[in-house]
């Protein structure tokens, strides 16, 4: 039994179900409220490490409300995206391991953005934790893109891991530390399973090469000259059926050998 096998069974009581549906209902609040004019529309709810030590410790959680786009059509779609793939997340592991991924990908973020404390910081690179999880999980998941384009979803998550990659090596060091608290979590939870896949991979290979390597081995060899159908295609080979085994020879050396014999 694992440790998040031992915390769910301990602890499972405290989690918080339908969390996708709390953060999506509480960025449309907010970008409602914003087109109402009920709100400032220059209301910043990032997270600014140093403004929190000021005490508006409220951002500490405001970021996770922060509007994903001010475009309607792209910010529907985020949220629909979101909802699909974070319920599915909580329907495949379980509330608890749900609540559990995303708790990590917060800390990681908030204590990523107190190294920067004068750099505001929203959600998005933990919103797009959830989605690595959801592609390694359903790697063959058809993506309807922008309802109308078919991709599945392992080339999209490629796409992001390659925008990860050049981020923590050639992003700015804010950036750079948001990209690496987005795949903590992701690490957390499927680094075994990565390892396992790369292993079994290792072995595959290793397997494939041998039989290949089985395979180019010639079919007949003259047991007198060395000759083979490899290196001879032309010629004929055949079996003495006076030698003990599998004896095999060449046309020149078929009637003109010494036999084996079992001796």
């Amino acid at each position: 039994m694992t440790l998040l096998d031992r915390l769910d069974r301990r602890f499972s009581r405290f989690a918080v179900p339908h969390v996708t549906e709390v953060f999506i209902f509480g960025q449309v609040f907010i970008y409602l409220a914003r087109m109402g004019k009920q709100a400032p529309a220059g209301l910043d709810l990032s997270l600014i490490p140093s403004q929190v030590l000021q005490g508006e410790w409220w951002r500490l959680l405001s970021f996770l409300l922060e509007p994903p786009t001010t475009n309607v059509i792209f910010a529907f779609f985020f949220w629909y995206l979101f909802y699909l793939m974070g319920t599915a997340l909580e329907s495949t592991w379980g509330v608890f391991r749900y609540n559990v991924y995303l708790l990590i990908g917060y800390v990681a973020t908030v204590a990523a953005a107190f190294v920067v404390p004068n750099q505001p910081t929203g959600a998005a690179f933990l919103q797009g934790s959830v989605f690595l999880a959801f592609a390694h999980l359903y790697p063959n998941f058809v993506l309807q893109l922008f309802f109308l384009l078919p991709v599945k979803i392992k080339w999209l998550a490629l796409l992001t891991w390659i925008f990860y990659g050049l981020t923590i090596l050639r992003g700015g060091w804010d950036m750079r530390l948001m990209a690496t608290a987005a795949v903590v979590n992701f690490l957390v939870f499927f680094s075994r399973d990565i390892f396992t896949r790369a292993r079994q991979g290792h072995r595959s290979m290793a397997w494939q090469a041998k039989a290949a390597k089985v395979s180019r081995q010639p079919r007949n060899v003259c047991r007198v000259c060395g000759k083979s159908s490899a290196t001879d295609p032309q010629m004929s080979f055949r079996y003495c059926s006076k030698c003990a085994g599998s004896c095999c020879y060449c046309e020149e050396h078929l009637k003109n050998h010494e036999h084996v014999t079992a001796d």
